[in-house]
């Protein structure tokens, strides 16, 4: 097999996708992530509560790759409400650096009219390099 399925441990089954897959060179694509546990359950209602929990999402299947927040090689963000991430800025920074730190991997925003769950604010897809 070329690739392998990443699926961090306690986290309820993806239902026809993947949160992550590895590819035999090192390369993690990791599925779009959105701010619910790993029940599938949303906590919050709260861009920045989203977001934290999304963040986390996308390092709980970096890290059961064995990779850290440095592998991190790209974030594409989809929100559905760009008034309030430009209004929140300065709380997004400071979530952003609470979980990956001081990396900042080459990203990109689009702003989408909603999203598969309706519950979900955003959802961020990543691709990491692991060596």
């Amino acid at each position: 097999m070329t690739h392998q399925i990443i699926q961090p441990n306690g986290w309820s089954p993806a239902k026809g996708y993947a949160n992550g897959v590895l590819t035999k060179d090192g390369q993690l694509y990791v599925g779009g992530q959105i701010g619910w546990n790993a029940e599938q359950v949303f906590e919050t209602h709260d861009f920045i509560g989203q977001m934290e929990q999304t963040l986390r999402n996308i390092m709980d299947v970096v890290e059961a790759a064995g990779g850290q927040a440095g592998h991190i090689t790209r974030l594409t963000w989809y929100v559905t409400d760009k008034k309030e991430y430009l209004a929140r800025q300065g709380e997004i920074g400071a979530v952003y650096r609470k979980i990956l730190g001081r990396h900042f991997p080459a990203m990109a925003m689009v702003v989408v009219a909603g999203l598969v769950e309706d519950e979900a604010l955003l959802e961020i897809e990543a691709t990491a390099v692991i060596n």
